[in-house]
């Protein structure tokens, strides 16, 4: 059989990249790869003759949005169309289901096999659909074309994890905690170019270099990190509670180019309810945390994430975990119905909770937490503070950015009227207004011109 040899450097590629921050991280390498062969990136998928969608399979709702994504594009092989790839967390769990069924599919990659993607592809191209999950070494270099905007970056750490948390698939996915070099991360930072905000993600970035160690790295990491001249400073997503020690708080609190927020995935108050989801601490340990954590570190910004419906959740608990939000008072939270997801331990738990009540228990949820962020920004109206530039919102004809309390995507934004700002450069705001999510103001030169 005569191999037909591909020149992909005359392929047209585009890519679609669903889910977490470090999903996108994992695009951002594959279109590196990509371009490293010549091949043309777009960001209008209708050129494209491959297109690449990098999937989600964490929630039954991802997954769907995945599959519909697929079957989205598929339709463009009536046009320039030629391949269509499906990588990622979707065929890496469930690629016994996908492939028979994901027909419109023609290459399927896990999430540690891009450095097969263009073998596969080739191979696609000589014959009929491939299977490539689990053929990677999940060796991808250092190389990065960021998909966010040229301030900020985010910095994938690790992955995968250990801590077994019953609702979760992440384990069955991504594998066994594995936290990359730290010279392959600096050097990974450092070619990133200036950066206003890195954001170092993982799916537990306090667990870092435990694997390796025997005990976290991260106070090294961050060390090394803050030291390069081109990272103006370093965000914190993703650490959890149990792992928060004394150094990591001593290191936020001193080194002056760590933004002082945490994102601390606490998922529940109730100690029965933690129990059962096989987390680590108490309703009294995360108090005696956020009390520490405020008290060391003034001023801290906190962020969490909870679940309501968990099984076995009773009105008691719900009510515990609405108190729990009362006395915490962290400045921003989300809040996710319980899925339940076959192959977790949850998923055999007795008394599953209907999902009307789930939906409704965090409808409640967030009109708590809404009146609790809504009073903590109300306390920056007539204040100036230090704004990050993400750019121009056009609809709303300002400019837009962020506050130290304000992480890309999942917290709020702060809103304000210049005759000029340019993006990743910080200013000072006069705050004006605010409302539960989000604060309006303007420059004070702006402000002085505007009032003659």
């Amino acid at each position: 059989m005569t191999i037909l040899r591909i020149d992909f450097s005359s392929k047209t590629f585009g890519l679609i990249s669903l889910g977490c921050d470090k999903n996108r991280v994992d695009s951002e390498k594959l279109l590196s790869i990509i371009k490293s062969k010549g091949g043309k990136i777009t960001g209008d998928c209708k050129k494209a003759q491959i297109i690449i969608v990098n999937t989600c399979a964490f929630l039954n709702s991802a997954r769907k949005e995945s599959i519909e994504t697929v079957l989205e594009y598929s339709v463009y092989k009536n046009e320039n169309l030629e391949k269509l790839v499906v990588c990622g967390c979707l065929p890496q769990k469930f690629i016994d289901e996908t492939f028979p069924a994901l027909t419109e599919g023609d290459v399927f990659l896990g999430t540690n096999d891009y450095d097969k993607f263009f073998d596969a592809l080739e191979e696609s191209y000589n014959g009929d659909r491939v299977n490539y999950v689990g053929k990677g070494a999940g060796v991808t270099g250092e190389g990065r074309v960021v998909s966010t905007p040229e301030h900020y970056a985010y910095l994938k750490i690790a992955d995968g994890c250990n801590n077994r948390c019953t609702y979760c698939l992440i384990p069955k996915i991504r594998g066994k905690y594995v936290s990359y070099p730290i010279d392959k991360l600096v050097s990974e930072a450092e070619s990133l170019g200036d950066i206003s905000e890195l954001v170092l993600v993982a799916q537990d970035v306090t667990r870092y270099g435990i694997d390796v160690c025997g005990r976290s790295m991260l106070v090294e990491l961050l060390q090394k990190l803050t030291a390069l001249e081109n990272i103006n400073s370093v965000r914190l997503l993703y650490c959890y509670p149990d792992m928060i020690d004394e150094r990591l708080i001593a290191e936020i609190r001193n080194n002056p180019k760590i933004i002082k927020y945490l994102d601390i995935p606490l998922q529940h108050s109730e100690n029965s309810v933690l129990k059962l989801m096989n987390r680590k601490g108490s309703r009294e340990d995360y108090l005696s945390l956020i009390n520490k954590l405020r008290k060391n570190i003034p001023g801290i910004a906190l962020r969490s994430t909870f679940i309501a419906g968990f099984p076995g959740e009773t009105e008691q608990d719900f009510s515990g975990l609405k108190s729990f939000l009362e006395q915490a008072q962290i400045d921003n939270c989300g809040f996710f119905a319980y899925s339940r997801e076959p192959d977790t331990p949850a998923y055999k738990l007795k008394n599953q909770i209907p999902c009307a009540v789930k939906k409704k228990r965090v409808k409640e949820l967030y009109v708590l937490q809404n009146k609790i962020s809504a009073n903590k920004l109300s306390g920056f109206v007539g204040k100036r503070i230090k704004v990050l530039c993400d750019g121009i919102d056009y609809e709303r004809s300002c400019f837009k950015g962020r506050a130290y309390f304000q992480a890309p995507d999942i917290d709020g934004a702060v809103y304000f009227n210049a005759y000029f700002a340019e993006q990743g450069k910080y200013y000072d705001v006069l705050i004006e207004k605010s409302d539960s999510c989000d604060l309006y103001g303007c420059l004070t030169d702006f402000e002085g011109n505007n009032n003659e």
